[in-house]
C-alpha cells in the first residue's frame, strides 16, 4: 500500500470514528444526585438572576446528544450561558429520577430529551408535554434558538 493510500485510509477511519466518539461522551452523570444538582442550580440562578433548564435525558439517547450539540453551538451557547443554569437529569433506562420528572410535569413516556424551565426561585415556567425535542436530531437550529429566547428571564 502506498503512503497516499495509507493516508486516505487513516483519514477515512478518523472521519468515521469521530462522530461515534463524540456521541459516546456522557452528558448525564448517572451517579449524580439530581435533587442536589437542582437545589444548587436554584441557588445559583437566584444569585445570578437566570432561569433554570432541566434537561431530562440519557447517554444512550441520540436525540439527547443532538440537543446537547445544538446547545454547544457558539451563538446558542452564549444565549444559554447568559440566561440559564442548565441541569442534565439522567433518566437511565427510564428508571432514574422519575420522581423529578413527575414533580416538574414532564411525561417521559412522550420521549427524551425532555425539558422543563424554572424561574430563578425554582418555580415551574414550562414543562415539555408532547415530546417536542424527542426528534432533536432532525430539528432546525432556529427551533432551538426560538425556544431558549422565549424562556429566558424577562428584563
Amino acid at each position: 500500500m502506498t503512503l497516499g493510500r495509507s493516508l486516505i485510509l487513516v483519514l477515512a477511519l478518523v472521519a468515521v470514528a469521530a462522530p461515534a466518539n463524540a456521541a459516546s461522551e456522557n452528558i448525564y452523570d448517572e451517579k449524580a444526585d439530581a435533587h442536589k444538582l437542582i437545589g444548587a442550580a436554584v441557588s445559583e440562578a437566584a444569585r445570578s438572576h437566570k432561569n433554570i433548564v432541566l434537561d431530562f435525558g440519557a447517554n444512550w439517547c441520540g436525540d439527547c446528544h443532538a440537543l446537547d450539540a445544538e446547545m454547544r453551538k457558539p451563538e446558542l451557547a452564549s444565549l444559554i450561558e447568559k440566561n440559564y443554569v442548565v441541569v442534565h437529569v439522567g433518566v437511565g433506562r427510564f428508571d432514574k429520577n422519575l420522581d423529578l420528572a413527575r414533580k416538574y410535569g414532564v411525561p417521559l413516556k412522550k420521549g427524551i430529551p425532555a425539558l422543563a424551565v424554572l424561574d430563578p426561585h425554582g418555580k415551574l415556567l414550562y414543562a415539555q408535554d408532547q415530546g417536542q425535542f424527542e426528534d432533536a436530531g432532525h430539528m432546525e437550529y432556529e427551533s432551538f434558538k426560538a425556544f431558549f429566547e422565549q424562556w429566558r428571564p424577562k428584563e
